[in-house]
């Protein structure tokens, strides 16, 4: 079969432009829009918009793209939680978290108080139940206008002639060339002559594009029941993991309520549980609500102060009830709203830092790899989808004859027994993943999302505050200098001027400041409807290899 996807021209051009916060200018378009961490991912979802497909058969082709045009931080071999706002009607979630096996016992993980850490490290024990083929069987069936078929065969073109590596790519690879250079399935792919490509280099991946081609004509069951559950679960068990068949075959995505919630006025619909991720940022949000942002003037030493000691309550919280509601009742009623927020805004000193969790937050688990993709029809749909296969390149692990780059999202859940977000069989691990849909008056307004772990959380926040207190445009939004903190050291990138830092630190502050445009915070993607013109607004973070593309 000849395939027809073909990356456009700007597109290519774009591969080679200087970062985009050299121009920190909105993409604009008038009909559709598509936001993703790669620019070839982006042109990937809106050929399927100017191919007649909607807001969900964009989004889903987008995250399959992913796979081949930013593997080191999402794809097939993961999972995630994707918005649907659709333009009259209420909005719905799908939950592709992954699964823990059935053989992932609290007493087999916790038998010793170092035995966690040792079975979650990239490897074989390591890897949940990829869920992101059994969302897209799900939301194509009920949502999407499109076939399988249609929404892979650019995958499968990509997957056979290849992605040129950027430099962003390169430092990837570079950064785990030792457990990539481990697993020679992975290696094969990833390295050239065991080496980490260069810069331009082509990177083809032939046995994707094989699994690809027979799982859009044979369906999920080809992924979950057939010869790719088979040759995962066998490769895996060779190197002494514990997944299963049973593990594959009882796999479901689920479709859940999303959390609302508001601020200033604008309706806030995000992420629900499994993730800790959308909560929290309501949480911040309304405790940020009560405060005259705009008096305290953008990234002021006293905005960021009460910002950082806001997120430092809000993540205590999370890491004390976030769960899969599915094994545990999580407070959401309490946690996202306004009286809580009234509460724990009172306890905040406007002039010290008062707040110090390192006890309950373990810095080191804060090395996630994710990717967001934000999407809007001609008909106003729109979707906000965050996945992936959580450290940077997952758990290393390539089942031969697959090309799918396995997950390690076993280390997500709590590294002691006892806790809301324990091990257990069939259970998934709690995340900070936040996709974010905003309506205004009831109408769809923006779709945001980003990567980062933690700092998913407070990049969102920072985002909003700075379109809805300060009016910066969505790209403008995205690019300006973050903060994050969630025990005791404050994060800042180094654009934030001398004197607020010296300000902060006069008030307890320890920071650690991080180059201008941080890797560490993120690769935030996203979307606004102009309510004046209707015209899509797009921003793209230069943090990555990120690009908004509209037609």
């Amino acid at each position: 079969m000849k395939h027809v996807f073909r990356i456009p021209l700007f597109i290519l051009v774009l591969l080679i432009l200087p970062p985009a916060h050299i121009y920190s200018q909105d993409a604009i378009s008038e009909k559709a829009m598509v936001a993703a961490a790669h620019p070839v991912a982006s042109s990937v979802g809106i050929e399927i918009l100017r191919s007649g497909g909607n807001a969900v058969d964009a989004a889903i082709a987008t995250a399959f793209a992913l796979s081949m045009a930013e593997p080191n931080a999402s794809g097939i071999g993961g999972g995630g939680f994707m918005l649907i706002q659709p333009a009259d009607g209420d909005a719905v979630m799908v939950d592709y978290r992954e699964t823990a096996p059935q053989k992932a016992t609290p007493q087999m993980f916790y038998e010793t108080e170092s035995r966690f850490g040792e079975l979650t490290k990239p490897g074989p024990h390591s890897v949940g139940v990829p869920g992101l083929v059994a969302c897209a069987a799900l939301v194509l069936d009920r949502y999407g206008t499109m076939s399988f078929k249609q929404i892979i065969e650019p995958t499968v073109r990509l997957a056979e002639e290849g992605i040129t590596v950027s430099e962003k790519l390169r430092s990837m690879i570079m950064d785990k060339y030792e457990l990539i250079l481990s697993h020679p399935p992975t290696s094969a792919i990833y390295l050239k002559d065991m080496l980490p490509p260069e810069p331009g280099a082509v990177l083809t991946n032939e046995d994707l594009a094989r699994t690809l081609l027979r799982l859009s004509a044979e369906g999920s069951s080809f992924f979950y029941e057939g010869d790719v559950a088979r040759s995962i679960v066998e490769h895996l068990q060779s190197l002494g993991g514990i997944l299963t068949h049973d593990d594959f075959k009882s796999y479901e995505a689920k479709i859940r309520s999303p959390l609302t919630g508001s601020y200033r006025g604008y309706d806030i619909i995000a992420a629900a549980p499994a993730t800790g991720g959308g909560a929290a940022l309501i949480e911040l949000l309304n405790i940020m609500e009560g405060v005259d942002v705009k008096a305290f003037g953008h990234n002021s030493a006293d905005f960021i102060h009460v910002f950082t000691e806001a997120m430092k309550m809000v993540f205590a919280d999370k890491a004390a009830t976030a769960a899969d509601p599915d094994f545990s009742a999580v407070p959401l009623k309490a946690l996202t709203g306004k009286r809580h927020a009234r509460r724990l805004r009172k306890r905040i000193d406007p002039e010290k830092a008062r707040f110090d969790y390192t006890s309950i937050w373990n810095a080191d688990t804060e090395r996630g790899s994710t990717s967001h993709l934000s999407v809007v029809d001609a008909h106003g749909n729109m979707v906000a989808l965050t996945q992936s296969i959580n450290f940077f390149f997952g758990s290393g692990i390539v089942a031969p004859g697959t090309g799918i780059l396995l997950n390690n999202h076993l280390s997500d859940f709590d590294a002691g027994p006892g806790g809301p977000n324990a091990i257990e069989p069939g259970k998934r691990p709690t995340s900070s993943i936040a996709p974010t849909i905003i309506l205004k008056r009831g109408k769809p307004f923006m779709t945001v999302g980003t990567p980062g772990a933690s700092r998913i959380i407070s990049a969102l926040a920072q985002i909003i505050i700075n379109v809805v207190d300060f009016g910066m445009s969505i790209d403008k939004a995205i690019e300006a200098p973050r903060v994050h903190c969630v025990s005791r050291t404050l994060h800042v990138e180094s654009r934030i001027p001398d004197d607020v830092i010296e300000a902060l630190k006069s008030r307890g502050h320890e920071i650690q400041v991080r180059s201008a445009y941080d890797n560490y915070f993120g690769g935030a993607q996203g979307i606004l409807i102009d309510p004046a013109t209707g015209r899509l607004h797009g921003g793209a973070d230069s943090r990555r290899d990120g690009v908004a593309v509209g037609y």
